[in-house]
């Protein structure tokens, strides 16, 4: 078990690329200095030797009231007390027989997909949990029961199951959601072996209310589900006496447009927990299914996010379910950018009670119904519906039922504008920490998982984003894929390994720096103390973080950064990071005539000569609704000359003068190389005729050797790229690749 411990540090990273036909090198060079991390003492990382051995973790599922934390993996289930990470884990296996394995594969899947991947643990009301895994490409579920931690076995001693097919996915990586409302489960998945159909469903309860969404493009069309939520209402906010509902949120290819190419948006998707499917017309289906486009654009810029890859979902006001916020997490389909943006319960509930969208046949073009039919088709039992005599979907005209059928998409859109734009990094999964009373969104800590291995801490404060820490939790091979918040941890997992940090508090920021950035979340560094507190105090006016920062004696703000000094050779080609959250641009100035060339809001140098000088990077800060941005300095770079790039006689060495150096070097290689492959050619020449000499004599040893030299060569290979200190990413990174383009 490995202890995290705070960590400062100067990230340099330098790869060198080999171009065919060319003499000449190409060195990249990055250079960025990692965020303070801390705060991270009683942190800890579970492996896969604490974790039993087990891996291809996918699914968490956190009972508050004891800490215990269950963990669906590969032809496991693990049960990690949270409180006494010290302490083994308990584990059930559920494998597949090998008779099933076979069968799988005959069927032209690998082997690898021919396990029990356990993908859904949820609770039941009886002290049991229902967990289902993919079984070898045939989904099945059974019951675990909590006391023993035991699987329900059947007479013969085997596990007791029943199918899920339908309703649970049948492959380990197809995109799959599913929410327990009281004591029924609801899931969003492929419904077939090829991976072809889907559905929305109620997958357990009475046989007669198990209902799906409709066989239709116009319902779903190759969705990605990606989370889902319950919203209950209870009887003293709900003057209505509107129903509950479950919300469903995916990205799909939208068949709206009349367009050659496929286009992919984010969804939201709405069902009622009443609906038990019409009489005659959607027997079996949803009546209640209503969907609308999400919309994440920042608009100064006009730039836009569609790829919806998680949502979270959270009470502004605990208790109250109509201040339910889902922050969703974006990416582009190509590069490397991810955006926040955070859509309200109740501009959803707008969209969704506003026009729907029809296409006409005869002109090809999407248009407002008229007229609607009463009652108004898709919405939830309410009180008023029961005066009226509908007290189940079944008693709904079929006029309203048709109308429902075939507009299942809203005309209006849930629009939001970004809270964070990061470039140069993939988010793959996102917590929420409301740090104030939860009556506004003003005040929130973001927990971000990364492809990489990392937690990125963001915080959200007086329409400002900023990024706090930087935390290398696994190897840059493991992505994030769960964050669970529980008490004032984050459970973070990846497929491999699981990690426990602190997730609330001001103790998180180690160092005045670190405290300054946390500024607007209410936190104070306390010179008396050297620790960071929390403070009632209301800040003064203005940049309160660069103001917080200036007081630590660093010498710069947030927007006054140093210049830092990188030493250069000729003829690197270097990336200059400039870190912007803002969806805003950011422009470079440097000196004339450089050759350079921006990406995002990073900057690549081809160092010559006229190149040393300062780099600078300003970016544009704004948070949403604010239409004049302000201008913030994020980067500073001075560019100097290397002093063994000198020659000892003075005066600076041309780039001409360094290529005949190396020519001359790579001659002398040359050379070499012949004068040893002669020396090798004769020696095997000599061998083979000892060979020849005791042909009479069987011996094993060279083979042996050779094949123990073989495994060597490969484990050196294997420790010089791991990363040292359990799995930790190193502060000083070193890479020489070489590819042949």
């Amino acid at each position: 078990m490995a202890s995290l411990a705070p960590k400062q540090s100067m990230l340099v990273e330098w790869s060198s690329r080999k171009v065919l036909g060319n003499s000449d090198y190409t060195i990249y060079m990055v250079a960025s200095w990692a965020v303070t991390l801390g705060g991270m003492e009683d942190g800890k990382i579970l492996g896969p030797e604490e974790l039993r051995g087990v891996s291809y973790f996918s699914t968490f599922l956190m009972d508050h009231s004891s800490g215990m934390l269950y963990l669906g993996a590969r032809d496991a289930i693990l049960a990690v007390d949270t409180n006494k990470l010290n302490q083994q884990p308990q584990m059930i296996v559920w494998d597949v027989p090998e008779e099933k394995r076979r069968s799988c594969m005959d069927k032209g899947k690998t082997q690898a997909d021919c396990n029990n991947y356990i993908r859904l643990l949820e609770f039941v009301s009886d002290g049991r949990l229902y967990v289902c895994g993919t079984y070898a490409f045939d989904p099945q579920c059974a019951f675990l029961d909590l006391s023993s931690f035991t699987l329900e076995k059947t007479e013969g001693g085997g596990v007791k199951m029943e199918t899920g097919r339908g309703t649970f996915p049948f492959e380990p990586s197809q995109p799959y959601t599913a929410i327990m409302a009281d004591g029924i489960l609801y899931t969003a998945a492929t419904k077939n072996f090829l991976g072809t159909h889907f559905s929305i469903s109620r997958a357990t309860g009475a046989a007669e209310e198990r209902i799906r969404t409709e066989d239709s493009i116009n319902w779903l069309n190759d969705p990605k589900f990606v989370s889902s939520a319950f919203i209950q209402r209870s009887p003293e906010n709900n003057p209505t006496g509107d129903d509950d509902k479950i919300y469903f949120f995916f990205t799909e290819v939208a068949n709206e447009y009349d367009l050659h190419t496929e286009v992919k948006v984010p969804r939201v998707a709405r069902v009622c927990k009443s609906d038990v499917g019409g009489m005659r017309t959607l027997q079996r289906r949803w009546t209640t299914f209503l969907k609308a486009k999400l919309v994440c654009e920042d608009r100064p810029s006009g730039q836009r996010y569609n790829n919806l890859t998680d949502v979270f979902t959270t009470e502004y006001t605990p208790g109250d379910p109509s201040s339910t916020h889902f922050y969703g997490l974006f990416s582009q389909w190509e590069p490397e950018v991810s955006a926040v943006c955070v859509f309200s319960l109740s501009d959803i509930s707008n969209v969704m009670a506003g026009p729907y969208k029809e296409r006409k046949e005869t002109c090809h073009s999407w248009l407002n119904p008229e007229p609607v039919p009463i009652p108004r088709p898709g919405q939830c039992l309410n009180a008023a519906l029961k005066a009226a005599g509908f007290d189940s979907s079944q008693n709904l005209p079929d006029k309203v039922l048709v109308f429902a059928r075939n507009h299942p998409l809203m005309a209006q859109r849930v629009t939001a504008a970004p809270l964070l734009v990061r470039k140069g990094v993939t988010y793959t999964k996102l917590a929420v920490t409301l740090t104030d009373n939860g009556q506004e969104q003003k005040r929130a800590l973001m927990h971000l998982g990364t492809t990489r291995g990392e937690l990125h801490r963001v915080a959200i404060a007086n329409g400002n984003t900023t990024l706090l820490q930087e935390i290398p939790l696994f190897s840059s091979q493991e992505p994030v894929n769960n964050i669970l918040l529980y008490q004032d941890w984050a459970l973070v997992g990846s497929p491999m390994s699981l990690a426990r940090v602190q997730a609330k508090g001001c103790s998180l920021y180690p160092s005045c720096e670190v405290c300054a950035r946390a500024r607007g979340l209410g936190c104070v560094w306390s010179t008396m103390e050297g620790a960071c507190r929390a403070t009632t105090a209301e800040p003064p006016p203005g940049d309160i973080i660069d103001e917080a920062m200036q007081m630590c004696d660093i010498g710069e703000g947030r927007c006054t950064p140093k210049t830092r000094e990188l030493r250069v050779l000729v003829g690197l080609r270097l990336l200059l990071l400039c870190i912007q959250l803002s969806p805003r641009p950011c422009s470079w100035e440097y000196p004339p005539h450089t050759h350079a060339r921006q990406h995002g809001s990073d900057l690549e140098v081809t160092v010559m000569e006229d190149s040393l000088g300062i780099y600078v990077c300003t970016c544009q800060e704004g948070g949403p609704g604010i239409r004049n941005p302000t201008f913030c300095r994020r980067a500073a770079y001075q560019l100097t000359l290397q002093a063994t790039s000198v020659p000892p006689t003075g005066g600076t060495a041309t780039a001409k003068g360094r290529s005949r150096h190396i020519l001359a070097i790579y001659i002398l290689v040359f050379c070499g190389g012949l004068v040893l492959g002669a020396l090798l050619h004769y020696f095997l020449c000599h061998r083979r005729g000892i060979g020849h000499q005791e042909q009479n004599k069987p011996d094993n040893s060279l083979l042996s050797e050779t094949g123990k030299e073989l495994s060597g060569s490969s484990t050196t290979h294997n420790a010089i790229h791991s990363n040292p200190s359990n799995g930790h990413e190193s502060s000083l990174n070193v890479y020489c690749i070489t590819s042949y383009t």
